[in-house]
């Protein structure tokens, strides 16, 4: 507390102290991090939580306003490592945040992890005893609270040889002893071990049972594409050789009429002839003349090697792109002279500061220092960021370098390496600095960092590469093949098979040539002059028939009432929108980027091809099965893809027939617009048939309106004339007995 009460001080002498709030933060900042609290995660929240509780948050917003450089670092590293504990802490319970000021959330968390454990009872009894615990605003029964307070949290907090980091723990209370008192330890540890082994085998029987069942869904998947190839291979075959056999015949028949043409012809020629005059006799071509022109001068004289100092241990690479020699003339390198630098620097600092040797150092958080002990000794001389990166990916991949190499060598037969690994694994190619950067320290092999022997062993692969592209290639064949390729009736629409699709039902579409019947009449009868009198319009004049507005009502339009028409007149019309289902689809692709990813597949399977020819010509090493699985993997790809290339061709042509069956212009038009027009329009009528639904219910709810206001009218008419009939009524008979009276004289009694 008097901390936090030093730090929040702003008047008299503590107002500009900040040199000693400086001290303050970095002192809290070590006691978090330091100590305890470098191994325990539960002991920094602990500490942490009682600084936040005695309100170090709102001082730390107004140190802010000091804007002290080394002040706010401080400041920054008690917020960065809050935020990375309390991440850290989460992850516990898999979420991102858990609001520790929130008493449900805590009590919701405690109850879920809780919840079918054997704990759940016990946790049930504390929350049932914590009811019954007495609390009274005056008195001392609030240290009921601080002692169950301080349990708990030397429960969490105290190590296993019952040393409390806290520094105001409970005397003579070891969490150790008490667990000791309720169950057997030795008992309740050999469980434990067992459990743990158990845990250890199932999850590798489970990593082994999920690698083993994606091998045999490639294999299955694998063997199901080669059958279906295969059939289409020997149907492909048998009409290729009934082909090859009629133009056999044809030709043989067309060599028997040209024998018999020939023959006629030769008896019908003349026995003689004039002889074929002699061709005129060439000359033996001019010697050339010998060139006037001087010999080109001699190459200025290469500058030799310069005398540069040698560093006794590696250091770091400068990646600069080296201007060659026969460059240098006429340059402002031609009066440059490092050599005389040499003389000028610090080359003992130099080799200190770039040193290939990279000590893992630990970065004192508290006064931004580096500290002077080191662990290991690692020679890095790539990019650091690039090795940071590779780090990164081999972490995931979780596999050694013997593996990975083994897997590349294989074609990855046991599949080790998924698609998004090797995509990755193609940003990491060792580049030829890297590889001559490497080779320079191959014999300090033990030494190099884990990414710079990464790529030093990948390096080493012959081709490694095209085989890693030619593997990626592999993997990713059928999976683009079905994009662009239909597959089966149930399966995803294929871009091919929507286009297909798409121009079938707009040849097929009844419906639709109806519909375009009744909007060929309607415009025919609304134009006049030049405009009219069509036997034909643009199919994107579809969805312009919204734009003409109704004159009695704005809200009506043209396609409003031709909805309205068919509905009434062409039932058999509302079936457009079932006949062109295949539209939507069809209007999402583009040709230009089909054709593109053809030529993709295309050139990327040439490349294939060319290494799997290179790799014929070398001699194989022991595991390398390149040869036999991509010369497999070439001949099913190669007729898969001629298939993918005939189905195009028929996609192509069965496209441009509908848009000559519709008047328009083959070379301009492209499927996303022709199918998008009608994937407009069909949109267009949806939203207008729903808004004349609306019209009708609102019209329908008018005029109920208007006859219940008339049936109100009328009821209100017949009470009025009915009250006032009553009234007429009690006067004319009050008078007859005023009458009656004066006749009998009872009105004087």
């Amino acid at each position: 507390q008097t901390l936090i009460n030093d730090l929040d001080k702003s008047t008299g002498r503590y107002r500009d102290e900040v040199s000693l709030k400086t001290a303050i933060m970095s002192f809290i900042n070590a006691v978090l991090s330091q100590g305890a609290g470098v191994e325990s995660l539960d002991f920094r929240l602990h500490l942490r939580y009682e600084f936040l509780m005695l309100g170090i948050q709102p001082v730390i917003d107004k140190l802010r306003q000091h804007e002290n450089s080394t002040l706010d670092r401080h400041l920054d590293f008690f917020e960065m490592l809050r935020n990375e504990d309390e991440l850290e802490f989460a992850k516990r319970f898999e979420l991102v945040h858990i609001d520790t000021k929130s008493a449900t959330q805590m009590f919701e968390l405690t109850r879920k992890r809780l919840t079918h454990s054997e704990a759940y009872p016990h946790f049930m009894s504390i929350l049932h005893h914590c009811l019954q615990m007495p609390y009274k605003r005056s008195g001392n029964t609030v240290q009921y609270w601080l002692l169950l307070d301080r349990i708990v949290q030397q429960i969490v907090i105290q190590s296993d040889k019952g040393q409390d980091p806290d520094a105001t723990p409970l005397e003579n209370f070891n969490i150790k002893n008490v667990v000791r008192m309720l169950v057997n330890e030795n008992e309740v540890k050999q469980w434990k071990e067992q459990a743990e082994k158990m845990r250890k085998e199932h999850t590798e029987l489970q990593q082994k049972l999920e690698k083993k069942e994606r091998e045999c869904d490639a294999k299955a998947q694998e063997k199901e594409e080669m059958m279906q190839t295969l059939n289409k291979m020997k149907e492909k075959l048998e009409k290729e050789s009934s082909e090859h056999k009629q133009v056999k015949q044809q030709v043989a028949d067309l060599t028997a009429q040209l024998h018999e043409m020939s023959r006629r012809a030769i008896c019908a020629a003349s026995p003689g002839g004039p002889p074929m005059p002699p061709g005129a006799p060439g000359g033996p071509s001019p010697a050339p003349t010998p060139g006037s022109l001087l010999p080109p001068p001699p190459p200025p004289p290469l500058p030799g090697k310069k005398s540069i100092p040698q560093p006794t241990n590696a250091l770091k690479s400068f990646n600069w792109s080296k201007l060659p020699e026969n460059k240098l003339a006429g340059t402002v390198w031609t009066n440059i002279d490092d050599t005389k630098v040499f003389k000028i620097l610090d080359l003992e600092d130099l080799e200190r500061t770039f040193s290939a040797y990279q000590r893992q150092q630990k970065e004192d958080a508290i006064d931004d220092t580096l500290s002077s002990r080191h662990k290991v000794k690692e020679l890095s001389v790539i990019d650091g960021r690039r090795a940071q990166n590779c780090n990164i990916l081999l972490s995931r991949l979780k596999l050694s370098n013997e593996e990975i190499k083994r897997a590349i060598l294989t074609m990855d037969e046991q599949e080790d390496l998924p698609k998004d690994m090797l995509e990755q694994l193609l940003k990491f190619v060792p580049e030829k600095g890297d590889i001559d950067l490497l080779e320079e320290h191959k014999h300090e092999l033990d030494r190099m960092a884990k990414a710079d022997r990464f790529l030093f062993e990948m390096s080493r692969i012959n081709h490694y590469q095209q085989r890693l592209q030619s593997l990626y290639f592999k993997k990713k064949f059928a999976e683009r093949v079905a994009e662009v390729k239909p597959k089966g009736v149930m399966s995803h629409p294929s871009l091919l098979s929507a286009i297909r699709a798409g121009s079938k039902a707009v040849l097929q579409s009844s419906s639709l040539q109806q519909l375009l019947e009744v909007v060929l009449a309607f415009g025919n009868y609304m134009n006049k002059g030049q405009r009219g009198n069509a036997f034909g319009f643009k199919i994107s004049s579809l969805n312009k028939i919204a734009d003409t507005k109704s004159s009695i009502d704005k809200n009506i339009t043209l396609l409003h009432y031709l909805i309205t028409v068919v509905e009434k007149k062409y039932p058999k019309v509302l079936r457009l929108h079932e006949e062109l289902r295949d539209i939507p689809q069809a209007a999402k692709v583009n040709m230009t980027e089909l054709e593109k990813e053809i030529n993709t597949l295309r050139s990327g399977l040439r490349a294939v091809e060319t290494e799997l020819d290179f790799q014929k010509s070398q001699v194989q090493q022991a595991g390398d099965k390149f040869v036999s699985v991509v010369s497999q993997f070439i001949t099913l790809a190669s007729f898969s893809f001629s298939d993918v290339e005939d189905l195009l061709m028929e996609a192509k042509e069965l496209f441009s027939k509908a848009v000559k069956h519709f008047g328009e212009d083959t070379d301009k038009m492209q499927p996303d617009e022709f199918f998008g027009i009608f994937d407009q329009f069909l949109q267009a009528v949806t939203e207008a048939k729903q808004e004349n639904e609306n019209m009708r219910k609102r019209k329908e709810e008018e005029e109920r309106r208007a006859r219940m206001e008339a049936q109100l009218k009328e009821q209100r008419e017949r009470e009025r004339k009915a009250r006032k009939a009553k009234e007429s009524g009690e006067e004319s008979g009050e008078f007859d007995d005023l009458v009656s009276a004066l006749r009998s004289g009872e009105v004087f009694d």
